[in-house]
This record gives structure tokens, sequence and C-alpha cells, in this order.
């Protein structure tokens, strides 16, 4: 497998879905293809959770309180932290993969403007499709701090309520693919599904 053109991927899905998970090893896979070629990795999740264990800061002390209530991190924020991600890292040839942003139709915008400004018109998204049961579970068992009862069902009912919206935008988007994929498998063969519905199988 030898990849010509940059790839970008949005992985939309639940907490709890695995989309951590399965942006490292296809980073991984994207790697060993051409290891001179850059694999931006954006987690805005991962960030947050970074600023709220330093609470040094007001801002660090907010973006604690909010991720203990389940609830979703201000726009302005979200764009800040993957904004700076983009301008220091992104070049033409990178591959892009992220998570967790756009988490609402409003946040699209914004990404837009990104995509347009960096020259990445052509966009796949890989949707996790994970029954609420399942990532319920799957939150109680990993024993993350901030997986209480409340923020968990607050963080479920955002998901349905104001990123669903998000897969229905890009299902119209010109240049742009959804892919669903069932994320109740286990990890290896969800990563299966990926690979083969992204055609990077060598």
């Amino acid at each position: 497998m030898h990849t010509l053109k940059p790839h970008t991927i949005i992985f939309i899905g639940p907490q709890g879905s695995g989309k951590g998970t399965q942006i490292e090893k296809l980073k991984t896979v994207l790697e060993k293809d051409d290891e001179r070629r850059r694999v931006v990795d954006i987690q805005t999740g991962r960030r947050f959770r970074s600023l709220a264990a330093k609470q040094e800061t007001f801002a660090e002390d907010k973006v604690a309180e909010t991720l203990n209530a389940g609830s979703l991190q201000p726009d302005f924020l979200s764009a800040v932290l993957w904004g700076q991600a983009m301008v220091d890292q992104l070049d033409p040839k990178s591959h892009l993969l992220i998570d967790g942003f756009p988490r609402t139709v409003a946040q699209i915008a914004d990404l837009e403007d990104a995509m347009y400004f960096f020259e990445r018109g052509v966009i796949d998204v890989i949707n996790l499709v994970t029954p609420e049961e399942v990532v319920r579970d799957r939150m109680y068992s990993r024993a993350r701090a901030d997986d209480t009862d409340a923020s968990i069902e607050e963080r479920l009912r955002w998901y349905r309520e104001d990123t669903l919206p998000v897969i229905e935008y890009y299902k119209k988007r010109p240049n742009t693919v959804v892919h669903h994929i069932d994320g109740t498998k286990n990890i290896d063969e969800v990563h299966e599904q990926i690979l083969n519905t992204l055609n990077l199988h060598v």
C-alpha cells in the first residue's frame, strides 16, 4: 500500500464507541505506509482532559467542571485547541485524523473554514455505530474519573441531540463519504472494517 493522497478522516461516535483506540490503530497503519509522511492526530477530548488535570488556571478549572458534568465544552475553546494543532502540525502531505469535533452543527463552519484554508476538500467520515447500552457498559467499565452516572447520561443525551445531525450534514457534503462501521465488534474487527472501507489493506 502506497497512499498517494493525504487522507482527512473524521471519527464520529458516542463516547465509549472506541474512537480514540481506532485512531491509534489507524495512525500506526498510515505511519508504516510512508514513514516520511506525518500523521496529524487531533483528539480534542484528550486535550481537554489534559487541561483539566492541570487545574492551574481559571480556564483549566472551568474545563474540569464541564468534564465532570458531562457537558459540551464551549465552541471557541474547542476551535482554539484543534485550530492551533493544525497550524502547528499540518502540511500538504500530512494525513489528518480528527476526533471530538465537530460535535454540533454550529461547530461545522469553523472546521469547513479550516478545510478550505488547508486545501482539504475530500473528507472521509468514520461513523462508529454503537448502541447506547453498549457504550454505557463500556464507560462504566473503563473507570475514568469523569465517567459518573450523571455525566454519562448527559454525554449520551447531547450525542443524540447535537452530534447525530452532524452525520446528516456530512452525508450531503460534496466530496465526502460517510462510512458506517459496526462499533459493537471487538477492537480488531472494527479496525478491519475501517481498513476495508478506506481501501487501506496492503
